[in-house]
């Protein structure tokens, strides 16, 4: 019986390899599988179902066989014309993606218009990671602001698939973060801030996407940042995030100075926060510039280079009883 006779479901059994091109776990133990026999690759090329070829482009994938990559890329173009409904669309761009061919994910997402609702929604997201994978910004962050609809904050809820971890399951982050990312590569700064302060996360994530949003500004020359770093201290102080509230006072005294200040009110700030903590680091920094307090600065010089002194390097890694500390206010 010659092979043309046999269906290709059984081929594929037989000859494909199942380690799937970017997600599955693989034992280093085991023997490495080979590629997909010639014959059968050539009759999954010539016949296959979407779902044959999207499995051919894994194994191409897997194996680093760029002209089976082409082959297969070329034949999906042309293997579902339009039109087609919106299941067999998504699943020849999908398919395509497999390939590594962003932009022909692109090509044949364009050809459907999708429906308002879960349509529109899976359109969207596959032409983000379409955008997203061929370095395409512009078209990346377009796609987000759609998903969006109107509502920037709805983002910092919608996690995204970025890769895959060594344990084969997905790493994702955020889109609001995503679309932040995607604005500053196209050099709009004020934007990426906007996107930023549309968040709603608590905590150290939302304190830095408050501090970079205060950059941001400040390099506008917005005379917003002093208001938003006063909130990133206050979301650090709720997590009980004293280094993250530390660097938040470190860039507000940083801005300050280049806006023309003196820097004396952050200063202070950060001085009494580092006594609290017992960083004695932080305050060697505060001070060793300082012509009158030089004395006081050779003292903790010497303690931080004796790790068996106190707050020695030796020490280093120990934190005080965090429901004891606060940040200072503005006004101490």
């Amino acid at each position: 019986m010659g092979i043309n006779s046999l269906p290709l479901t059984v081929l594929l059994l037989a000859g494909i390899s199942q380690a799937a091109a970017s997600n599955v776990v693989t034992d280093p133990s085991a023997p490495v599988k080979e590629p997909m026999a010639e014959v059968v690759y050539r009759q999954v090329l010539l016949e296959g179902a979407m779902p044959d070829l999207t499995a051919a482009c894994a194994d191409a994938a897997l194996f680093g066989m760029d002209l089976r990559l082409q082959e297969l890329r070329d034949r999906l173009m042309v293997i579902a014309p339009a039109p087609q409904p919106f299941d067999v669309v998504i699943a020849n761009a999908r398919a395509l993606m497999v390939c590594k061919a962003p932009d022909s994910t692109q090509t044949v997402l364009s050809r459907f218009g999708p429906a308002p609702g879960q349509q529109r929604r899976d359109w969207l997201l596959l032409s983000w990671q379409a955008a997203n994978a061929a370095l395409d910004h512009a078209r990346a962050s377009l796609a987000l602001r759609r998903l969006a609809n109107g509502n920037l904050t709805v983002l910092d809820f919608e996690p995204l698939t970025v890769g895959y971890g060594e344990d084969g399951l997905p790493l994702t982050r955020s889109a609001l973060d995503l679309l932040a990312e995607h604005e500053l590569s196209l050099g709009r700064s004020g934007e990426a801030a906007i996107v930023l302060l549309a968040g709603r996360t608590r905590g150290a994530l939302g304190a830095r996407r408050l501090a970079l949003a205060a950059e941001l500004l400040q390099d506008l020359g917005n005379d917003q940042h002093s208001t938003l770093l006063e909130s990133a201290l206050d979301q650090a102080a709720v997590d009980q995030a004293w280094g993250l509230a530390e660097d938040l006072l470190r860039l507000q005294l940083k801005l300050d100075l280049e806006a023309g200040g003196d820097g004396s009110r952050p200063r202070r700030r950060l001085e009494r926060l580092a006594t609290r903590l017992d960083d004695r680091y932080t305050l060697w920094q505060l001070i060793r510039e300082d012509p009158d307090q030089q004395e006081a600065a050779t003292s903790l010089e010497q303690e931080l280079r004796s790790p068996r002194q106190p707050g020695g390097h030796a020490e280093l890694g120990v934190s005080p009883d965090a429901s004891s500390v606060s940040v200072p206010s503005e006004s101490k």
